[in-house]
């Protein structure tokens, strides 16, 4: 996508100052529009109906003077937008919104201005849309990620600015015809890329298909005419043929004892284009422009007439789909089928009842539009208010603009699969979607917690794709924890940024508990025997050092100290000052201590490793040591102590320039997961040798995680490397004893580059 949000998103306004003043006519078309407002407004309080006024006399004053690319007097906008609002029947305060909604940003108003006269709550939704115009960045690419972020973020907090956002939009589209041609493509684009898939994600689909329609237009208006006249002749071809098929259809139902009501539904022009784009279709070849919309009293109502109409015309194939059973992500119900209709012709039909229709048509407006006693009490979830909370969740882990973006824009553009929980509870995912992404979406914590699964009683991988229909059933364990790996398949925001947040929580953590063993290390060497505890004795000791080192709090310097931003040793000297001129004196016994006998390995400072340290602690994949090697730790800069063998070029160049950060470290006795390792294996070519190689590796209880070998087939001897994990040192020399005795080896050894 390349639409950029600007805040002159076809507005057409012309002149602040003093204009040539509005004609006649123009000054009556406003009048007309406010009139036709009043008109839309009986579903009001009288009270609210009044509030609304005032609002509207506030903006007519706040836009004096102000014109639109039309001739019109510039309050004409918010007036049709405020209209569009009443017509979802959003509340007052909305309304009141729509009328005010450029006040800020092109009159000068402020937001305190608007408190005051109209109250917080209008403010705010005022206030919102306004920041959504605002947007203005260097770079397309930043600017659209920030644009989602921001809109989409005071959708979450208050779905009524997105629609009072999209009633803006339709009616710049509407009129955009009198904006500078050369503004036709980027609006157009703008709209089909960003505000249609939010339209129709919420539901609107009235909105969808008319902002859809107009981009359409002014994308491609010689294509659009073209279809047009098509359409056109092929309506005037087929009237007599629909005008039959829905007398038929009408007094078949009537016959069945069912009340319907029967409206034709045509598709729209851009839906056309775009299946004779995706399938490289004629025109002719497209069969269900026709279709017609059957809405009866009662769901019951719905099958009863679809088994009328397949009793009456024999249905297409595979063009059956059931959303009141399982409704779209949105929140929309119908059944759908295709017949053929007389003359082989293939018509079309949606059953619904009326509560259906209107969510079909208004999505989450549905909320204003139908009370709770008419729609069940859990329609707002099905309404999409899950996914817009979710998308402040997402918010609240991700900072980043374009992470965020990448987040949304794959829930934002869905394409559903149906899955079932083991209670038969069905769940909607996006294509694409894995075990891992569905167990995201139950709960946080059970996704954190998975270590396998199972879909329709077969284990699966936890990458496996979900499909229509599986039974879906996750395994959990108390103590596991988040993959990295995962990373690498989840489709889902709300997965990924889960997964991210908690790999971030975790390295802080364990960088913290790193930064603390070695700052209790480095003040053990200057003569303290441990950390001055964190309480209000020390406070303004502690308040001091955070001023030197730069950091908020004790807990970012440890953490900084474990990642290697801050050198311990600086700050334990720092530290053990800051003490003494406290009257705390150190140890001069304990310095003798710590700093002769470190070389006989009784330091209580050094850091022990036993390979649970995860992200605060990494091995060096230059020379990749194992339990039992010399080993050495570097305290990179950001990165997290990193150990080497001591016999290891790269440890000995770091060493030689930046000595003082190297620390000391030493195996635990018992390490608690295996290590890798690489290993080069010359093998005579021949059958079955890389079996025979793998086979011995298992036999010594090496684990293969990795094989590479050379692509010159021809020669008689090959070149086999392996990265292989082993519990110790013993054990790797095991595995090539192992691997030495194994028929067609000659040769097998330990590879370290960085030797």
């Amino acid at each position: 996508m390349t639409a950029v949000i600007e805040s002159s998103s076809g507005k057409g306004k012309q002149g602040k100052g003093a204009p040539a003043a509005p004609s006649p006519a123009a000054v009556n078309a406003a009048a007309a529009s406010f009139a036709a407002l009043t008109a839309k407004l009986d579903y009001l309080e009288p009270a609210d109906v009044e509030q609304v006024r005032k609002a509207y006399r506030f903006a007519d004053e706040a836009h004096l003077g102000q014109i639109r690319a039309s001739g019109e007097p510039y309050i004409t906008h918010p007036i049709a937008v405020a209209s569009q609002c009443a017509e979802w029947k959003l509340d007052a305060q909305a309304l009141m919104a729509a009328l005010l909604h450029d006040a800020i940003e092109d009159c000068g108003v402020s937001k305190s201005e608007l408190i005051e006269r109209f109250g917080a709550p209008v403010a705010d939704l005022v206030d919102g849309l306004t920041k959504l115009d605002k947007l203005q960045f260097n770079t397309r690419e930043e600017s659209q990620a920030e644009s989602f972020r921001k809109m989409l973020l005071a959708m979450a907090r208050d779905v009524r600015v997105i629609l009072i956002k999209l009633a803006d939009r339709t009616h710049n589209m509407r009129t955009l015809e009198d904006v500078p041609r050369e503004k036709w493509a980027r609006i157009s684009s703008e709209t089909l890329d960003i505000y249609a898939p939010i339209a129709h994600r919420l539901g609107l689909n009235a909105t969808y298909r008319e902002l859809q329609e107009l981009a359409f237009r002014y994308l491609q208006p010689w294509r659009h005419a073209i279809l047009s006249k098509a359409v056109s002749k092929a309506r005037s071809r087929r009237r007599d043929l629909i005008q039959k098929v829905q007398k038929e259809v009408e007094n078949d139902l009537h016959a069945a004892g069912l009340k319907v009501e029967i409206g034709g539904r045509e598709k729209t022009l851009y839906s056309i284009y775009r299946k004779m784009e995706e399938k490289h279709l004629s025109f002719a070849q497209v069969t269900d422009i026709y279709g017609f919309r059957v809405i009866v009293p009662t769901v019951l109502d719905c099958y009863k007439a679809l088994g009328v109409l397949h009793q009456m015309y024999k249905p297409v194939p595979g063009k059956f789909k059931d959303h009141i059973a399982i409704p779209k992500v949105n929140g929309y119900q119908s059944l759908h089928t295709t017949v053929v209709g007389p003359s082989g012709v293939n018509v079309e039909f949606q059953m619904r009842t009326h509560p259906m229709h209107v969510v079909a048509e208004s999505g989450v407006a549905a909320h204003w539009l139908y009370k709770a006693d008419e729609i069940e009490t859990d329609a707002s979830d099905r309404l999409g208010t899950k996914w817009l909370q979710s998308l402040l969740d997402i918010q609240h882990e991700t900072r980043d603009a374009a992470e965020f973006w990448d987040h949304v824009k794959i829930d934002l553009f869905p394409d559903a699969v149906y899955v079932f929980t083991p209670k038969s509870q069905i769940m909607a995912m996006p294509r694409g979607a894995t075990v891992v992404d569905f167990a995201y979406a139950i709960h946080s914590d059970i996704g954190d917690r998975t270590v396998a699964a199972r879909i329709n009683n077969v284990q699966v991988p936890l990458r496996t794709e979900l499909k229509n229909g599986d039974v879906v059933e996750v395994v959990t364990a108390p103590v596991s924890t988040p993959n990295p790996a995962w990373l690498g398949f989840v489709r889902t925001g709300r997965a990924r940024s889960k997964i991210r947040h908690h790999l971030k929580s975790m390295a802080q953590a364990e960088s913290k508990e790193l930064g603390e063993k070695l700052l209790t290390q480095a003040v053990r060497a200057e003569g303290l025997e441990k950390l001055p505890p964190d309480d209000e004795a020390y406070h303004p000791i502690y308040e001091k050092l955070l001023r030197f080192t730069g950091n908020r709090t004790r807990d970012e310097l440890l953490t900084d100290v474990g990642l290697g931003k801050r050198i311990a040793t600086i700050v334990a000297k720092r530290l053990v000052t800051m003490l003494g001129e406290m009257g705390q004196k150190p140890n001069a016994l304990l310095i003798t201590r710590e700093r002769y006998t470190a070389h006989e390995n009784v330091s209580q400072g050094e850091v022990t490793l036993d390979g649970s340290e995860n992200a605060s602690v990494q091995f060096a994949t230059c020379c990749r040591p194992v339990p039992g090697d010399k080993i050495v730790g570097y305290l990179g800069r950001g990165e997290g102590l990193v150990v080497h063998c001591d016999d290891c070029a790269v440890a000995k160049r770091l060493q030689h320039k930046d000595a003082e950060r190297f620390i000391g470290v030493e195996w635990a006795d018992e390490p608690v997961r295996p290590f890798e390792t690489n290993l080069l294996v010359t093998v005579a070519n021949g059958k079955g040798v890389l079996a025979r190689v793998a086979a011995a590796l298992a036999s010594a209880e090496a684990d293969i995680t990795h094989v590479d070998m050379d692509e010159e087939r021809a020669q008689d001897a090959t070149d086999l490397r392996f990265l292989v994990a082993v519990r110790d040192k013993a054990h790797l020399e095991q595995v090539l004893r192992v691997l030495k005795r194994t028929p067609s080896v000659m040769r097998a050894s330990r590879v370290r580059p960085g030797r």
